[in-house]
């Protein structure tokens, strides 16, 4: 009988994208520690949608770093 769902590849799934989340967000924190300013300040204070769109960019850049070699 054949199984519908192979379990083993859900969890190395799960399993890779809690590694990748783990990184996106560990790059993030240094990123946030090696600049002179506060990026969530100046977002949400401030309202500097330029930072919040290279913010943004930064994260999805990373995650395709992530998803290709993960892949």
């Amino acid at each position: 009988m054949n199984q519908i769902v192979n379990w083993n590849t859900v969890l190395a799934s799960l399993i890779y994208a809690g590694l990748g989340i783990f990184v996106l967000l560990l790059s993030f924190i240094i990123i946030e520690k090696l600049t002179p300013q506060n990026l969530w300040k100046e977002v949400w204070q401030n309202k500097n949608v330029a930072l919040a769109l290279l913010g943004s960019a930064y994260m999805i850049a990373v995650a395709i770093i992530i998803a290709s070699a993960i892949h």
